[in-house]
């Protein structure tokens, strides 16, 4: 990092306008100029500096983007700081940096540093906080991968005064990729109390369902869970049940899954047989096409699903 003790930092920003509030798109063509004439290891220490200096949305989506093209860890503070509006930054509103902020989540995860997990985390918490960037925040957790996310998340997942349910989404959705195996209380719990609900717990009812897929393959009462979510109201959800249940690999898992063959729903119908072909194979479906129990519409789709693949074996062998 010697050669960046030559910048002269301030002449730079003088040079590209920052800080004023000059046009945007002329800070951005002179802001490429210097990317040109620079080595990208000072192009990289510029924009780190410039994002504490600049207050203008548009400059500090730019310059976070090209942060990202490095994913460097010396843009850890710059970005955290950013992300909890640390700056008074004038004459903006909150309003305009929400995107800005989102960029930071996003970044934040992208670098993979463990030290803004606290911050991450104070946004998600503050439920007076813009709540795109409640999600982003959320996101970044989940990929960060960070075990102290855990408890947090599973907080706000079973928090029921939690005003938007998009954040509870979110947080299960992240605690699926976290994959730690004490996320799976509070999400059973959920299934639980919010089986047969529709409207607004519809997309949370299959966040949780994708989540608990990942946590919990020998958890017999995540099990029962999913198996009762086959019957819920909402076809989606009996999507996703099917497909967790047959990632599970259960010994009722292909019993159950048949059963979803005479679902009401013809695309819940159509995710079964995938289902059931992913589990048993060939010869299931060709047991669904002989059998006249099952609809015109499923043993269709069960002829169409054995020709597809019989043609792309014949592509393979050639």
């Amino acid at each position: 990092m010697t050669e960046n003790r030559n910048l002269d930092f301030n002449n730079l920003s003088g040079k590209c306008l920052i800080g004023t509030d000059g046009d945007t798109s002329k800070t951005i063509r002179l802001l490429n100029g210097l990317k040109e004439e620079i080595p990208p290891i000072q192009f990289l220490a510029v924009c780190n500096y410039f994002l504490l200096l600049d207050h203008r949305p548009d400059i500090l989506v730019y310059l976070l983007k090209e942060l990202d093209k490095f994913r460097d860890s010396s843009s850890v503070e710059a970005v955290t700081r950013l992300l909890m509006m640390r700056e008074h930054i004038e004459p903006y509103n909150e309003v305009d940096y929400t995107d800005v902020r989102v960029l930071c989540a996003k970044l934040i995860a992208n670098l993979k540093d463990h030290k803004s997990v606290f911050a991450l985390l104070d946004c998600l918490n503050n439920k007076n906080e813009n709540y795109k960037v409640r999600l982003s925040c959320a996101d970044a957790l989940g990929r960060l991968g960070d075990r102290y996310a855990v408890t947090p998340l599973m907080n706000i997942v079973s928090d029921e005064n939690e005003k938007s349910v998009y954040i509870r989404e979110s947080a299960a959705t992240a605690l699926g990729l976290l994959g730690d195996s004490r996320a799976a209380e509070p999400l059973i719990s959920i299934l639980e109390t919010k089986n047969g609900i529709m409207d607004k717990f519809t997309y949370l009812k299959e966040r949780v369902i994708e989540a608990l897929s990942k946590l919990t393959p020998d958890n017999d009462r995540a099990f029962l869970a999913l198996k009762r979510s086959l019957s819920d109201e909402n076809p989606q959800v009996r999507i996703s049940a099917i497909e967790a249940i047959m990632n599970y690999e259960h010994e009722e898992s292909a019993d159950l899954i048949k059963k979803m063959l005479k679902d009401e729903d013809e695309e819940v119908v159509k995710n079964a047989i995938i289902a059931l072909y992913n589990l048993c194979g060939e010869n299931a479906l060709k047991s669904i096409t002989e059998n006249q129990d099952y609809s015109e519409f499923c043993r269709h789709e069960a002829r169409n699903l054995l020709e597809e693949e019989a043609m792309e074996n014949m592509n393979e062998q050639n």
